[in-house]
Parts: C-alpha cells; structure tokens; sequence
C-alpha cells in the first residue's frame, strides 16, 4: 500500500527527486539555469548540456572506479560533475578532488597533444555545514579555484568547485533578491510549499514546480520515490539518533548509509547496463534475421534460375 504523502512537492534531497528535477531530459532546463545562476558574473552562460556517462573508470583495470550523481557537458565541452551530498563525509573534500581528476583525465587525446583543457566544474549540493566554518552562519556558498596565496588571484582557471551547505541558507521569501537566492529557496523548501510562490512565475520555475508535484507521478514513479523518501528519512533519523546518543556509532551509521547509496548507484549502473546488452542482443537478432531472409531470397533466385535453364534444354531436338 502506498504511503499517504501530505507535501504537493516530492523532496529534492533524495534520490529520486534529485534525478527527476535536475537529471532528466524534461527537466534539464531547469539545471541549465540553476548552473547559470552559480557562475553568474563568473562565467559564459550554459546554452546547452549533454548528460554524460556517470560511470568513470581509472586508466588502468586496478584503478579505483568513480560513479557520479549527474556529469553533464556544455556546447562548448566544459565538464559539469554535480554531486548531492546528503550526509557529512570525514573525506568529503578529498573525495571531491578525486572525482574532479577524471573528467580531466578523459580529455587526453592519443597521440600528439599539447595539454589543452577543457574546463572542469564540481558542484556539491550539500545537506550538512562545514565544520570549520560554523562559526559564520551566512557563509553557505563556496566558489573555490586554484589561486595564488600572496596575490589571491586565480593562477588557473579550468578547474572550480562550488559548494552549497544548504542548512545554511536561510533566507525567507521576502529577502530573496537574485535569482540565484530563487533556486537555493526552491531546492531547500520544495515539501513545504503547497504552491509556486509569487516571483516564481517564469517558464523555468512552473516547470520545475510540475515536474515536483507528487500528484503527477506515475504510480511506478510514486513506488520509487517513496522508497527513495524513506531511505532519505531513515538516514536522517540514524544520524539524528547517533549525535544524541553521544556514541561512537556515528562513523558506522555514516559509513553504512554511504555503502547503501553507492550500493544503489551500482544497482542503477547494472540496470543500464543490462538494458544496453538487451538492445544489443535485439539488434544482432534483427540483423541475422536480415541475413536469412536475404539468404533466402538467394537460394530461391538461383532454384529458378536453374529450373528455368532445365526447361530450356529439355525443349531442344536431340
């Protein structure tokens, strides 16, 4: 039976509605200006993006493998890795550079190459706060470069990383100025709107409020995003219990949590897998049944050409 749901919207924060709202083909304007509304002022806007393989594997078959939420490419082959990361990670900043090394990696051509790159862009959609800056309520956004120390100029600018603790951002509906501020609100309050705000009322936004409205799924859809609801909850509710217990179970729960979802990362990745081998198959069926077909058509073509010659020799005079 399913959950009796009371939010109009379905929760960004969990699988099924991060991919839903930002990962799919209906919806990807929608991640198209949220993007825009990071760089803005930083960089080019994004007119297109093509959603990417998140599968990436090292350079060698013992290297260790990365599986990304979404990898996007712009019109102009700059490299999107856009991450929810929705507990805290003792490594999390490491991790991130690790992943950022392989969109890199993939650009190198074979044979001569002058080392040219495209740009790099990780996104952190982060549903926890650093620690070390606890003490700044207001600093929620993250723009980091590699930068000179002594100037504090960028030295290079082909690799970024931006990240938004979103427990940070606080902001109500009558303190939102630029559309950057829209978004964050959006994202962070989607469960607790019961409809589109005023000020949200352009093309972008009525498409994103649509795709989130839980009325809307298919009851397949409905299923997978209730499973996905309650692993978000679930999660939430361990470590919540965890930090109030005071115990050392802490990095278990959070290391068990994260074996989950990348468990249900790999599933995911099987499934496609095992979907692209299934059409595979299908095509090789089809083209063998050409190939009798045509084979077919060949026999019977030379069956009556040669009744056709036996006729003509039997009609002739001894």
């Amino acid at each position: 039976m399913s959950e009796i749901l009371t939010e109009r919207y379905i929760n960004f924060f969990t699988d099924f509605g991060f991919k839903r709202l930002f990962g799919s083909e209906p919806t990807k304007a929608c991640l198209i200006d949220f993007l825009n509304s990071l760089l803005d002022g930083l960089e080019a806007p994004i007119k297109e993006l093509r959603f990417r393989n998140t599968e990436h594997l090292g350079v060698s078959e013992l290297d260790r493998k990365a599986i990304f939420d979404l990898y996007c490419e712009s019109e102009s082959g700059e490299k999107f890795v856009i991450e929810l990361q929705k507990a805290k990670q003792k490594y999390f900043k490491d991790r991130s550079l690790f992943y950022s090394t392989f969109p890199i990696q993939e650009q190198a051509a074979k044979g001569e190459w002058d080392f040219r790159l495209k740009a790099v862009y990780t996104i952190g959609i982060l549903d926890f706060e650093f620690d070390e800056d606890k003490d700044t309520p207001d600093k929620y956004l993250y723009n980091v470069k590699l930068t000179d120390i002594e100037t504090h100029k960028v030295f290079h600018d082909k690799l970024s990383f931006i990240y938004i603790a979103m427990p940070k951002f606080n902001k109500k509906l009558s303190e939102l100025v630029s559309h950057q501020d829209k978004w964050l609100f959006a994202l962070k309050n989607l469960t607790q709107l019961k409809n589109v705000p005023d000020g949200f009322r352009d093309e972008v936004f009525l498409s994103f409020f649509k795709a989130a409205e839980i009325a809307k799924l298919k009851p397949v859809e409905r299923q997978a995003y209730e499973q996905s609801l309650k692993y978000y909850r679930d999660m939430k509710n361990v470590i919540a219990t965890a930090v109030e217990e005071e115990t050392d179970a802490l990095r278990a729960v959070m290391a068990s949590a994260l074996n989950e979802e990348r468990r249900m990362k790999e599933e995911e990745r099987r499934m496609k897998e095992e979907e692209r081998r299934m059409k595979e198959e299908s095509l090789k069926r089809e083209h063998e049944e050409r190939r009798l077909k045509e084979d077919a058509f060949k026999l019977i073509e030379q069956l009556k050409a040669q009744l056709k010659d036996s006729g003509t020799n039997t009609d002739d005079p001894a």
